[in-house]
């Protein structure tokens, strides 16, 4: 037996599953139904929402969402409220989160239950555009009538999150409930240490129903905007020949880099983005990396942009999910940034632990994982397993990284191989690993054999890492690897069926798209047991 090979008998996961198979997966693999709490967890951390995945549509996968949440809040409702409260402030996942705190406290209204509804929602709602998400995704689903825990909810969330900067932000006529009629709705009272809050509510309802009134002098920044947006349009290019001035201008106003681009009414050059760079938000300067390239924005403005990128605090602080730093990176290619991005994503992903002995880590590039996070298809989900797989890889003392699908298609008259060892290089960034994975084939795109790919590359390793969407065929993983043999699979789909028991000794399904998860690694390894983590 390998001296490191340390799981100790007992030590158990949170995601817990059936220990034999009684479904299928959708390739016809042995499939294993997980417990409510479970299948819930690992959909929610996969659930982008309205987004259709390889094997279930959006409204099917919805459905099975909302469902989830409503039993699990009859039956463990403390349980449910601190996961969706994580969801949203940990996981960083706003949508399935909202809908989430939204059916909670339709379960709880239908079972009777008192409280509990009102703290959920606040908890969920972290950004000043969210109140409204939430109302509309009510009404497009319960209907119009508002309950109470629903309007007190969305009133405390309203009470902390309207300001001047976000009425800017977030109010137009775009959306279908607008802060006015939030405000209508539910029927906050301003907060007691905000005392302008009550003229900006005012000034939301004229703003709404085309009341043309100057702003109350306590909202400054709203004068500000009415200032800057009165100057003719040919001589708002002018505000730029000071920078100085123009920075604090545009701060004073509010101005996003999205309004500067409206109000400007031409293009964004350098000097332009240079005077709104230092009052950008860490995802604004991560989106427009390019165009700070494309506009040639100096070398000294870039250096300082790439150290806030790469500053850990501000990472922490822009809960980006690590998937961003990659979509950045290929955004923007330019070498100003690589290593400012590979840094921040290193921050990203600080819960990744340092494995000792020998891992195999298997990533699914099958056909099913190229399905898309979001419908701009910018983003795979193969492109979580090999960043998450190869971030592994790096924390490993030796790793052994492996793409694999299925035999199916043929090239030159030949079959081509079912899986593919990735060569590794010392040093290499995760990024540019990323990059070279991409670039030299290894998303294959086949059938799912992980079995197969199991079989091949086992040969002793201490523990053995998949990440993959469990939606195999032929044979049953859970079997593949020997029983002391610690299997962890990285679920990245949330599909109803896994393909291998978890939570029991030695087998452990973990899931999302940060790295949260992986701290469990070291835990179970040392025979602790492993809770939720939140």
């Amino acid at each position: 037996m390998s001296k490191f090979n340390v799981a100790r008998p007992g030590a158990t996961a949170p995601i817990v599953s059936e220990t034999r198979p009684t479904g299928r997966t959708f390739e016809g693999g042995a499939g294993y139904a997980r417990t409510p709490q479970s299948e819930l967890f690992l959909l929610a951390v996969t659930n982008m929402v309205g987004e259709h995945t390889f094997y279930e549509s959006a409204g099917e996968r919805d459905e099975r969402y909302a469902a989830l949440v409503r039993a699990a809040t009859i039956a463990t409702p403390e349980w449910t409220a601190r996961f969706l409260r994580w969801l949203r402030t940990e996981a960083n996942l706003r949508t399935a989160a909202i809908v989430g705190a939204a059916e909670f406290a339709k379960a709880r209204l239908d079972a009777g239950a008192a409280g509990m509804s009102r703290q959920v929602i606040d908890s969920v709602l972290q950004r000043a555009d969210e109140p409204g998400e939430l109302l509309a995704y009510w009404t497009s689903v319960h209907g119009r009538a508002l309950p109470q825990p629903v309007k007190r909810g969305v009133a405390d969330a309203v009470r902390r999150l309207y300001d001047e900067r976000a009425l800017l932000k977030w109010d137009s006529a775009a959306r279908a409930f607008r802060f006015a009629d939030v405000l209508q709705l539910t029927h906050p009272t301003p907060a007691a240490d905000r005392p302008w809050q009550g003229a900006l509510f005012a000034h939301a309802l004229d703003r709404r129903y085309g009341r043309t009134t100057e702003p109350d002098a306590a909202l400054t920044v709203l004068r500000a905007r009415a200032e800057l947006m009165a100057r003719p349009v040919q001589q708002r290019r002018a505000l730029f020949d000071d920078a100085e001035r123009a920075r604090a201008t545009l701060h004073a106003a509010g101005m996003t880099w999205e309004a500067v681009a409206g109000w400007l009414q031409g293009p964004m050059d350098a000097t332009v983005w240079e005077a709104l760079i230092p009052s950008m938000g860490y995802m604004a300067e991560l989106r427009n990396l390019r165009n700070f390239d494309q506009a040639g924005v100096s070398d000294a403005v870039a250096a300082d942009v790439a150290a806030e990128l790469a500053d850990p605090g501000r990472v922490a602080r822009s809960r980006q999910l690590p998937m961003r730093f990659l979509s950045a990176y290929r955004a923007a290619p330019s070498l100003r940034w690589g290593h400012a991005l590979e840094q921040a994503l290193g921050h990203s992903l600080a819960a990744v632990p340092a494995l000792s002995g020998r891992t195999l880590v298997l990533v699914d590039t099958s056909g099913s994982m190229q399905a898309g996070f979001a419908k701009d298809g910018s983003l795979a989900r193969w492109d979580a397993a090999a960043l998450f797989g190869l971030a592994l890889a790096r924390r490993c003392a030796h790793a052994d990284v492996v793409s694999y699908s299925s035999v199916g298609s043929t090239r030159h008259g030949r079959a081509q191989p079912a899986s593919l060892v990735f060569p590794q290089r010392r040093a290499e960034p995760v990024l540019g690993a990323v990059r070279r994975w991409r670039e030299e084939g290894y998303f294959l795109g086949r059938g799912t054999d992980t079995v197969g790919a199991v079989r091949e590359h086992y040969a002793g390793h201490d523990r053995v890492v998949i990440l993959t969407d469990e939606q195999a065929h032929d044979g049953d993983v859970g079997r593949a690897v020997p029983d002391r043999v610690p299997l962890y699979t990285w679920n990245l789909a949330g599909y109803r069926y896994g393909h291998a028991p978890g939570g029991t000794p030695y087998r452990y399904t973990f899931g999302g798209l940060t790295d949260a998860a992986f701290r469990m690694i070291p835990l179970l390894e040392a025979g602790r047991d492993a809770d939720w983590p939140f």
